[in-house]
């Protein structure tokens, strides 16, 4: 899509991308406990929508009957830098939250849940990207998948808790304090669940 004429040229470079993904994600193991969850997937989350901008921008230059060669390597550049940015962060910082923030007892059905919607929402992706390429534009899609990115981001700023350094028992009473607030007796109620 990007222009590249030289299949060999479009393997060596997929190549190359995957090479990153690798990289980035070892990086991104050793930065989880050092960065912090939430600030890591923030930045990494910053660091994709910017991309995708350049993305786009190299498809509409593209698309307005431009034949230089050189937004093709535009592209290729913002693609290598969404997977910069994506694998060290958002790569692997929702897998280690996801393992964090369940209580015991249901953290291998919800670990269970998190993945099947995660692989259903890869599906969905993969399958309707062309299409929506197709109807809207490359250039249009990549901005789509932008606002979704700063949708993501609004998310982790609201909703996804700092875990870092903490026990399971000490994410699980953030998790109760947020579902029930600090002064209500959690306790109580769990037990009474588990009576009836």
């Amino acid at each position: 899509m990007a222009g590249f004429s030289s299949n060999q040229l479009a393997l060596l470079l997929s190549l190359v991308i995957a090479a990153m993904n690798a990289a980035g994600t070892v990086l991104g193991i050793y930065l989880i406990d050092h960065f912090g969850r939430k600030r890591l997937a923030i930045s990494s989350l910053a660091g994709v929508i910017a991309s995708l901008f350049i993305l786009a921008g190299a498809f509409f230059g593209k698309s307005s009957g431009s034949s230089n060669e050189l937004y093709g390597w535009i592209a290729v550049l913002g693609l290598a830098l969404c997977i910069a940015c994506f694998s060290p962060g958002m790569g692997p910082v929702p897998w280690t939250v996801n393992s964090e923030i369940y209580p015991e007892q249901y953290r291998g059905i919800c670990g269970g849940m998190s993945a099947t919607v995660n692989w259903i929402s890869n599906l969905i992706v993969a399958q309707t990207f062309l299409s929506i390429a197709e109807a809207v534009g490359t250039g249009s899609t990549f901005l789509m998948l932008a606002g979704t990115a700063v949708l993501a981001v609004v998310f982790v700023i609201m909703y996804v808790p700092e875990t870092m350094g903490l026990a399971f028992v000490e994410v699980e009473q953030i998790g109760k304090e947020r579902a029930w607030g600090s002064s209500y007796n959690t306790e109580s109620l769990l037990d009474q669940g588990n009576d009836k």
